[in-house]
C-alpha cells in the first residue's frame, strides 16, 4: 500500500519545477524517481496530475503517493576489507572511498555491511538486520578507520560514547583557499537545509556543531587540515568548512559545481579513532594514513 506525503509550496519556492520541488523536499528520493511517479500517475497538484516541467505556485498542496519500500536481503559478499584490528567485542577497519556502509534502496549490496557479513562471523543486532555491528557511519566517499561491534553489549557501550562525545574522531582534509589561522574552532549549528532538503546546513535551529581545526600545510590555492570532532552531525565537517567559505576539495554537494585536482569526490578521511574499550576499559586508539590518491593530490600540489 502507497504511503501518502504531503507538501505545500512556499513562497520561496514559487517557480521550481514540479520534479525539482518534490526531489528537494522528499529526502532519499532522486529526481528520477519523482519523474517516474509523476509520469505513472503518482502526483498530484491541488488533485490535478501535472507535467514534471510544471511550475509550482505559493500555497499549491502537493500529494504524492510513494510505495512501500522494497524489501533488501542483504547477503555476505567476498569484498577485499582491511581489518586493522579485532577481538571478541568489535573490529576496527579502514573504510575505502567509494563505499557505502549499509544496504539501502539504490545500493543494495557491494556495502560495507555485506563484506562484514563475509569477514566476521558475529556483528552485533542492535540496528537490525539492514546494519548489523554498524555503531556509526562515514560517508559513501570518506575513507578512513571505523569501529564495529560484534555483539549488543558492545555496541551500546560504544553507542553511548558517541553520544556523549567521548570518542576521539580526526579527520584529515583538503579544503578550498588559505586558512590563515594555524588552530580555529568552527562552533555553529547543523540542521537539515530549508531550501534543499538533501543537504544539511548551519541554521538557527538546528543541532549543536563544534569542529576543532590546525592547519597542517598550506599551498597557493588550498590548505590541508586536521579537524577534530567534538559532535558528529551528518556531514558536519562538509557543512562547516563550506560555511566558512572553505570547503573541501572535491565535495560534489557543498563544493564547486567545477572539478578541482581532478577530483569528483571529497578530499575526506578519517584518520584516528579512539575510544574506551567495552570490555578491558582501557583506552585504544587507532589510525589510518591518506589513501593514495589523497597522497597523489598532495604530492602534485607540492611540485607547484
Amino acid at each position: 500500500m502507497d504511503s501518502i506525503e504531503i507538501i505545500w509550496v512556499d513562497e520561496e519556492n514559487e517557480g521550481e519545477r514540479l520534479d525539482v520541488f518534490i526531489a528537494e523536499s522528499i529526502p532519499n528520493l532522486s529526481r528520477s524517481g519523482v519523474q517516474n511517479l509523476i509520469q505513472a500517475g503518482k502526483v498530484t497538484v491541488d488533485g490535478k496530475v501535472k507535467k514534471a516541467s510544471y511550475k509550482v505556485k505559493e500555497g499549491e498542496k502537493i500529494t504524492v503517493a510513494l510505495p512501500p519500500p522494497q524489501k533488501i536481503e542483504v547477503q555476505p559478499q567476498n569484498i577485499p576489507l582491511e581489518i586493522i584490528y579485532q577481538d571478541s567485542d568489535l573490529a576496527v577497519i579502514n573504510k575505502p572511498k567509494n563505499m557505502v556502509v549499509h544496504p539501502a534502496p539504490g545500493n543494495p549490496d557491494h556495502t560495507l555491511v555485506n563484506a562484514l557479513l563475509y569477514h566476521i562471523k558475529d556483528l552485533s543486532g542492535i540496528n537490525g538486520e539492514l546494519r548489523p555491528g554498524i555503531v556509526h557511519r562515514l560517508d559513501k566517499d570518506t575513507s578512513g578507520v571505523m569501529v564495529v561491534a560484534k555483539n549488543d553489549r558492545a555496541h551500546r557501550i560504544l553507542a553511548q560514547q558517541i553520544k556523549e562525545h567521548t570518542i576521539n574522531r580526526e579527520y584529515t582534509a583538503l579544503v578550498h583557499g588559505v586558512i590563515k589561522e594555524n588552530l580555529g574552532t568552527i562552533d555553529a549549528p547543523i540542521g537539515r537545509s530549508k531550501t534543499d532538503r538533501k543537504k544539511m546546513a548551519v541554521v538557527p535551529d538546528g543541532k549543536p556543531a563544534i569542529s576543532h581545526y590546525r592547519v597542517l600545510e598550506r599551498f597557493a590555492n588550498y590548505t590541508l587540515v586536521r579537524v577534530k570532532l567534538l559532535t558528529g552531525r551528518t556531514h558536519q565537517i562538509r557543512v562547516h568548512f563550506a560555511y566558512i567559505k572553505h570547503p573541501v576539495v572535491g565535495d560534489p554537494l557543498y563544493g564547486p559545481a567545477k572539478k578541482h585536482l581532478g577530483l569528483d569526490s571529497q578530499a575526506l578521511h578519517a584518520s584516528l579513532l579512539g575510544f574506551i574499550h567495552p570490555s578491558t576499559g582501557e583506552y585504544m586508539e587507532f589510525t589510518s594514513e591518506l589513501p593514495e590518491y589523497f597522497k597523489q593530490v598532495l604530492e602534485s600540489l607540492r611540485r607547484k
